[in-house]
């Protein structure tokens, strides 16, 4: 798998990001989502590629001798893509060993089956089989924790909680003229001197 410059730099970020999650951007999220998607997309033609191959392979086996020089080629180019050689290959090499490349080739897979015998016996792995399509790996799903990802909160401030409307009071009554003016006493009229001599 090539990387392009552009990619290469998403991947350098993504590194530092790893280290220091707190100094990720946005866009600097967005580039790492993008590049892993990439990645996973390659990973999943990679094994449609080896998929396809295999199948062939075993075509070229099945017509041997006429095919030898296919199945050959063939072989040495699933091998690179990390194909673990079974038992119809090692049988169908040794009949060709009187072909140099073949018996080169034979030399590869016995070291390879042999490495792949062992690590079963050690239980780090389970017997070879046909390739199945590649999975996303877990482990992508820790992008999603970096600030500013689809798994974080949304940056924006939330707004602030309505407070409840006040209840309104009752309206207290508007006084009259009469209360805030109130009408001023007359004075008492002066009495008569007379009536009061009349009186003594």
């Amino acid at each position: 798998m090539a990387f392009g410059a552009e990619e290469l730099r998403v991947l350098r970020r993504a590194l530092a990001l790893a280290l220091h999650p707190s100094t990720a951007s946005d866009a600097d999220v967005q580039d790492c989502l993008r590049l892993a998607g990439s990645v996973d997309e390659a990973v999943r033609e990679a094994a449609r590629l080896r998929a396809f191959l295999t199948a062939d392979l075993a075509r070229y086996r099945a017509a041997l001798p006429g095919t030898a020089a296919g199945y050959l080629t063939l072989l040495e180019e699933v091998l690179g893509s990390g194909y673990q050689p079974g038992t119809d290959d090692l049988a169908a090499l040794r009949a060709l060993r009187g072909n140099p490349v073949a018996a080169a080739l034979l030399d590869r897979c016995r070291a390879l089956a042999e490495q792949a015998v062992r690590a079963r016996l050690a239980g780090r792995c389970v017997p070879a089989a046909a390739p199945a399509p590649a999975a996303v790996p877990a482990s992508r799903t820790r992008l999603l924790a970096l600030p500013g990802g689809r798994g974080a909160e949304d940056p924006r401030p939330k707004p602030p909680a309505e407070r409840p409307a006040p209840t309104p009071e009752h309206p207290r009554p508007v006084p009259t003229p009469a209360e805030v003016f109130p009408p001023k006493r007359r004075p008492a009229p002066p009495e008569d001197p007379a009536q009061h001599l009349e009186a003594g």
